[in-house]
Formats: C-alpha cells, sequence, structure tokens
C-alpha cells in the first residue's frame, strides 16, 4: 500500500534534526559561496581578477579567515566541489578553516540546470546519477548539510504543470538520497524574478510551487524536521510599473509560507534574488517584523547580497583582505539583525550596498 512505509532510523533523524536546528540557530545564516568555477569567474572578472584556481583560492580563504566574529552571525558556509578539497596559501585545508571557526560545512550537489522538452524555454536541474555516491562521501569528508537548486520562470503560460511537477519530485529525490547519507538538504525551489508581473501573482505562483514541492517531499518521505528550505521572496517582477513597499512583500511572502511550508521544517533560510545588499537585508527583517505565527526560524542564505561589497573592497589586492572582511563582518551583522527583525535600514554602510546584483535567467 502506498501509506506503508518506514520512518527513518531514530538516530539519523536525531542527527538530521540537531544540524537543521545548528544551521537555522537565531540570529544566525548562511553564507553561500558555493558558485560554481563560471559563475565565480564572472564575478572576478568583474573586478578586474583572472578566473584562476589561485584567485579563487585566495578569495575563500579570504572569506573564511575572517575574524572569529563572524560565527555569531554565520551558521554554515555553502560550498563548490573544488573548495572542499582545496588548502590555503600555506598548505591548510579549508573544510579545517570553517571547522576551527565553528562554521559548518555545506555542499552543492546538483550539477547545473537543463532545458526541459516541450516546454516554453522551462528548466530542470541534474545530478542525480551517483548522487548517493557523492554525499556519502561529501559526509565523511565533513561536510553536514546540501543544497539542490531548481529554477522557476513566470510568464503568460509558465511555470508549467510539467515544470512544477518535474523540479518538485528532482528536489524529493534529491532530499531523500542526501537524508540516506546523513545530509540535510536545503530544498531550494527558486521563482525567478524576471518578468513584469504583480506581487499578487508571484505570490500564487510561488505558493503553487511549494505546494508541488511538499507534496513531493511527503511522497517520498522526507523527513521534514530533518529539512530547510531555501526560496526566494515574493516580490514583484523586475520589470513590472507596479511598486510595493518591502513591508507589503514582506507579508505577501510570509502569507505565501504559512499557507505551504509544514511548521514541521525548521528553517528557512531566503535567497536573495538578484536584491541590492540592503534591499535583502531590509526585505528579511520586514519579514521577520510581520506580526502573527511563524513557526519556522526566518534567516539567510546570501551569496551575492553577502559579498559584493567584500568583492569590490578586495579586487584580488592582498593588502585589501582586511578590510574586505570588515565589510563581510558589517554585512552579515546587519543579515542577523535582519533575522532577529532589528535592523535599521541604512545602517549598514557596505561600498556596494546599493549595488545592483540582478542576472537576467540567473541559472550558474
Amino acid at each position: 500500500m502506498c501509506t506503508h512505509f518506514h520512518y527513518p532510523p531514530p538516530e539519523l533523524q536525531r542527527e538530521l534534526e540537531q544540524i537543521a536546528q545548528a544551521v537555522c540557530a537565531s540570529g544566525k545564516g548562511i553564507l553561500a559561496a558555493d558558485e560554481s568555477t563560471s559563475t565565480i569567474g564572472k564575478r572576478l572578472d568583474g573586478i578586474g581578477v583572472k578566473n584562476t584556481e589561485e584567485n579563487r583560492r585566495d578569495y575563500r580563504e579570504l572569506l573564511f579567515t575572517a575574524p572569529a566574529e563572524l560565527s555569531d552571525y554565520i551558521s554554515g558556509v555553502l560550498l563548490f566541489h573544488e573548495t572542499v578539497y582545496q588548502t590555503t596559501a600555506d598548505g591548510k585545508s579549508m573544510m579545517e578553516l570553517l571547522r576551527r571557526r565553528k562554521l559548518i560545512p555545506g555542499i552543492k550537489v546538483d550539477t547545473g540546470v537543463v532545458s526541459l522538452m516541450g516546454t516554453d524555454a522551462e528548466k530542470t536541474t541534474q545530478g542525480l546519477d551517483e548522487l548517493s555516491k557523492r554525499c556519502s562521501q561529501y559526509k565523511k569528508d565533513g561536510c553536514q548539510f546540501a543544497k539542490w537548486r531548481c529554477v522557476l520562470r513566470i510568464g503568460l503560460n509558465t511555470p508549467s504543470y510539467q515544470a512544477m511537477l518535474e523540479n518538485a519530485n528532482v528536489l524529493a529525490r534529491y532530499a531523500s538520497i542526501c537524508q540516506a547519507n546523513g545530509l540535510v538538504p536545503i530544498v531550494e525551489p527558486e521563482v525567478l524574478p524576471d518578468g513584469d508581473h504583480s506581487l499578487e501573482r508571484a505570490q500564487k505562483v510561488t505558493e503553487t510551487v511549494l505546494a508541488f514541492v511538499y507534496k513531493a517531499l511527503h511522497d517520498h518521505h522526507v523527513h521534514l524536521e530533518g529539512t530547510l528550505l531555501k526560496p526566494n521572496m515574493v516580490t514583484a517582477g523586475k520589470t513590472s510599473r507596479l511598486v510595493y513597499r518591502a513591508e507589503d512583500q514582506a507579508r505577501a511572502t510570509v502569507a505565501c509560507l504559512m499557507r505551504c511550508v509544514p511548521p514541521a521544517v525548521p528553517g528557512i533560510t531566503f535567497l536573495s534574488g538578484g536584491m541590492t545588499e540592503e534591499e535583502a537585508t531590509v526585505m528579511l527583517c520586514e519579514i521577520n517584523k510581520v506580526r502573527g505565527k511563524k513557526p519556522w526560524s526566518l534567516t539567510f542564505s546570501f551569496g551575492r547580497a553577502l559579498q559584493a561589497s567584500v568583492l569590490r573592497v578586495w579586487a584580488g589586492r592582498k593588502e585589501q583582505v582586511f578590510a574586505a572582511q570588515q565589510q563581510l563582518l558589517n554585512r552579515a551583522r546587519a543579515n542577523s539583525q535582519a533575522a532577529l527583525g532589528t535592523y535599521q535600514s541604512g545602517s549598514c554602510k557596505g561600498v556596494a550596498a546599493q549595488a545592483d546584483q540582478f542576472i537576467k535567467n540567473h541559472e550558474y
């Protein structure tokens, strides 16, 4: 019968729950440093730095050797495969750097998006082949959580039923495989901000996508207490003529989550979706200030919205490492305050705080 199945062993349930709760601890979030080689190349190119293994190492070493205060605001760091096995300039393991700073290592395990045949340019995500083997090895090598990103686009006829069903099932299968290997899966169904749609359309689409995702997670018997969700904040399309206040978009986001995300899920770690550093921080704060029941930790898993000012200050110069680390600390502290609903708009003065981070049809 379809209702006959076995829950994960109690010891595995406890392990997954403890990791998930540690990652979404009060006032802490995730530094998403899991850019693929090509994506980080684009970031480095933007500051005039060549995309070499040495430069990628130097930049990530900068992030991971930030003052110990960083762990007051950041619980975990998402990594790309290369970084898990990199060493610093003086031969220390990157993973050891994270452990010493009490930062939980996580790993991006999908291998990118591909076209979904029979749709209007919609996508699915690949990487399930040998995923269990890879997850097992990552766990042995110290990773405690994982991430898999799917993307859906709002258009006249999208997202389609086919795209929502396919991406939900891929996310559920990934989550099941992760849990079997002791990794907490971060489930990321991103509804892209591209388009001229209204806030109401964005909310309804995000609700529908999340409904598909949690139905699939249920069907695959995923232990929800040992998962995290990484959704988009609900915002109007980037080219919409309608202007909404941050508090209006925050209320739409919370309403969407309340309708679709089970309270068993311990934490929601928002992506920044191309917002500026300051916009992402303000939105997170407004979400946490919305009155009413919010049964999950509402925090951040930001990449561009934590690193824009860092990259601008560093620009490949060794003498700027400390100054760049201070930019990281400042924005991480601001997002920690936002996760507690206490951030004062404009109080964090990053050098790229207002710089546009939007990338059209962002796939990476």
